[in-house]
């Protein structure tokens, strides 16, 4: 904490700044809360309005979240009993449930017709399976993420496929019983002839996507070195300024910067009092030279007993104290009786003995002691010295490392430290998503009976997330985990509208208007669902926004143009499904 003294022409006031790990854990836990419940309200009110002017009907509408709301709840207890607690991360996440849930319910509304039947069998017959594939892609895609050493990565994945399987088996077979025997939808079979209409001009600028291909390709061939963020700062929900703060207090108070240690290992306490002590002239040396600015030492506080006693035995006994004092004091203008008190302290210091944990655990000093001695599991000891940094500069590692070497003593940058496990995180959860989108791959081919058709359902989704990527990276923005999640969600949610156009491309007839019209209500659904993300004020959600809002406009768009055409052309009397 820095108390700052502001003086005025006529008053003068007081302001308490503090900083640290603990206000930053509040601030954190603050901030996350408030974004994931504004996104929440603003996510669902635009879909509820969204659906409410196409349906124009509240029966309709309660239902059509039916499996959104199962989906959420089913999510959250799945993670809960698996993992014991939801993150806030995760939480923020599956806010965003509903852009892609709600598509289910969407497709059995709107493809079903103007008129829903007490019998769904007709629309379970033709669109459950290809509904139910697109699920399975998007749980394979996502089952990745459990493989993940990451907690929240893991966390994402356990609640996207929970949430994903339970709002589409709702729609499956909860929905269709709900349903009443006279529920009139909204016919959007007119905008499905608009949109049809336009298909074979989107089928002749597929050259488009095509050119911004090798673009876009050449911007990761340059950044590629550079487009992974592997900082684990980069999912920081703590604002710059905060950080900035936090560096100011540290450097005028001579605080330890939380981040560099020195950290020694003994089998006893006794043992990693002593060696702490031992390192001592080299530290003190490094002070001197200016590597360090200076350090901390549960020795300082707690000397080893060898200390203890050697000082103990230093101390004069009182007689003797009272001699040297006369012959200190004679000539002046004090008696050596006023030092009979500090007479009584050294002889109660003798007579007490060596201090011990116990000695000080009623005292401030236990808090110091207790952060630097750390009993370990097996029984041993760990004596760890925070460095602090010179006031005008950084602490100089590679001199520190040489003052080290030979001591037994490790210095441990815990900055580094956590950059490197979380960019191991990033390395697995690269190598697990590539082998999600091989099983999923794997499953397209298998389900569609044919690799070539697997390949154009996948290569509309493959240019969307190269295109998205490239932007990315030209707007400045490193990719983290959070970017990768958005670019598996594309994967996820296009793959339902690569796979109705590839329906309707050898289906015979083409794809109908109602399922064009089904995919554009469901696209913008998902857009409103992630695209509040984007503003969200905190990077880690945020992410996930300008990542999915643009990849699923792009997926939708190269579906549409990467399509085949029917095999053979409908009939002119046909009537719209």
């Amino acid at each position: 904490a820095q108390a700052q003294r502001e003086v005025g022409p006529a008053a003068s006031a007081t302001r308490l700044v503090v900083s640290g790990p603990a206000v930053f854990a509040v601030q954190s836990r603050s901030t996350i809360k408030s974004a994931v419940t504004r996104i929440s309200l603003i996510g669902a009110t635009l879909i509820v309005v969204l659906l409410w002017l196409v349906y124009r009907s509240v029966p309709v509408l309660v239902l059509g979240l039916l499996p959104v709301l199962s989906g959420i709840v089913e999510a959250t207890a799945a993670v809960s009993l698996v993992y014991g607690v939801v993150q806030g991360l995760t939480l923020g996440f599956g806010t965003t449930l509903m852009g892609e849930a709600v598509d289910y319910s969407i497709y059995l509304f709107v493809q079903s017709g103007a008129r829903v039947d007490a019998d769904p069998r007709a629309w379970l017959d033709r669109f459950w399976p290809t509904v139910r594939l697109g699920m399975l892609t998007s749980v394979i895609g996502f089952a990745s993420l459990l493989l993940s050493e990451f907690p929240g990565l893991a966390q994402i994945g356990a609640y996207s496929m929970a949430g994903l399987v339970t709002a589409a088996l709702v729609t499956r077979f909860v929905l269709p019983r709900l349903l009443p025997r006279r529920l009139a939808v909204r016919d959007l079979a007119p905008l499905g002839l608009r949109l049809a209409g336009w298909l074979p001009a989107l089928r002749r600028a597929r050259w488009l996507p095509a050119a911004l291909l090798l673009p876009a390709l050449g911007v990761l061939a340059v950044l590629g070195p550079r487009m992974w963020d592997t900082r684990l700062s980069a999912l920081s929900p703590i604002p710059p300024a905060a950080l900035a703060l936090d560096a100011q207090l540290r450097a005028q108070l001579g605080a330890p910067g939380g981040g560099d240690f020195i950290v020694l290992h003994a089998a006893t306490r006794e043992a990693a009092l002593r060696a702490a002590e031992a390192l001592q002239p080299r530290l003190d040396a490094l002070v001197a030279q200016g590597a360090i600015g200076a350090y901390d030492s549960p020795a300082r506080y707690l000397p080893s007993l060898a200390v203890q006693r050697a000082r103990l035995a230093a101390l004069p006994d009182a007689a003797t104290l009272r001699a040297r004092l006369r012959l200190a004091v004679a000539g002046l203008p004090v008696r050596a009786e006023r030092f009979a008190p500090f007479i009584a302290d050294a002889e109660a210091a003798r007579a007490r003995g060596p201090l011990s944990l116990a000695t000080l655990r009623d005292s401030p000093l236990a808090l110091a002691v207790d952060g630097m001695l750390e009993h370990q599991r097996d029984g041993s000891w760990l004596a760890l010295l925070p460095l602090h940094a010179p006031a005008h500069g950084s602490l100089d590692g590679a001199r520190i490392d040489r003052a080290l070497a030979g001591s037994g003593a490790m210095r441990i940058d815990l900055g580094a430290v956590g950059g490197a496990v979380y960019a191991g995180y990033l390395r697995t959860a690269i190598w697990t998503s590539l082998a999600g989108l091989l099983a999923i791959a794997a499953l397209l081919a298998i389900a569609l009976r044919s690799p070539l058709r697997a390949w154009r359902v996948l290569m509309p989704l493959l240019i969307s997330v190269i295109l998205v990527c490239a932007g990315l990276l030209l707007a400045g923005q490193r990719l983290t985990l959070l970017h990768l999640v958005g670019l598996m969600l594309i994967v996820a949610i296009g793959s339902n509208y690569a796979l109705f156009f590839d329906r309707g491309a050898h289906g015979g007839d083409g794809i109908a208007p109602r399922t064009l019209a089904s995919l554009l209500l469901a696209n913008v659904a998902t857009v409103l669902g992630f695209g509040p993300l984007a503003l969200s004020g905190v990077p880690v959600l945020a992410s996930i926004g300008l990542t999915v809002a643009p990849g699923v406009l792009l997926a939708l768009l190269c579906s549409a143009m990467w399509s085949q055409p029917p095999r053979a052309a409908p009939a002119a009397a046909a009537t719209p499904r």
